[in-house]
């Protein structure tokens, strides 16, 4: 059973990013996704990441709820 805490901080370190606030706040000032792409389509992702984000989709993950969120606050 995977006990890592799902949480925004979490998420960041799952796709290798810094993950304190300030950083993910700077993530997200820095980063846009278009309304025409999936989250794990932005090209700023590396193909490591865009597949960890696109497999948590599909399959209805623990990260699912974040990475909606994270989606959600990358359409700004």
């Amino acid at each position: 059973m995977d006990t890592t805490p799902v949480d925004l901080s979490h998420l960041f370190e799952q796709l290798g990013l810094d993950s304190n606030d300030k950083a993910i706040s700077q993530f997200i000032d820095n980063h846009t996704i278009g309304a025409d792409l999936a989250i794990w389509q932005a090209d700023f992702w590396t193909p490591a990441q865009a597949g960890f984000l696109k497999e948590s989709l599909e399959m209805d993950a623990n990260w699912s709820e974040l990475i909606d969120l994270l989606d959600t606050r990358l359409r700004k």
